[in-house]
């Protein structure tokens, strides 16, 4: 794990397109600002694993996990997209 301290209106950039900014710092809170292409996810850890395990829920027995989850939207996206030309 990479640890950083960052101030107020600091950034960090991650990869080529991923930027995040320190936005506030109030009470023992930190707010964020993200930018990120429209394809990359973003959540909360907690709202992921809830997504994670409806997702387990869903599939029964067979766990698929979010990465996987993108994977067959992407597929679908593609599939779609070849039925319209």
């Amino acid at each position: 794990m990479l640890v950083l301290t960052r101030k107020k209106d600091e950034k960090i950039i991650i990869g080529d397109n991923i930027k995040i900014t320190v936005v506030e710092i109030e009470n023992g809170q930190v707010q964020l600002g993200i930018e990120a292409p429209d394809e990359v996810e973003i959540h909360r850890e907690e709202v992921y694993r809830r997504i994670e395990q409806e997702n387990i829920k869903a599939a029964g027995e067979k766990a698929i996990g979010l990465d996987q989850l993108k994977g067959l939207r992407l597929q679908r996206k593609q599939e779609d997209d070849v039925r319209r030309k």
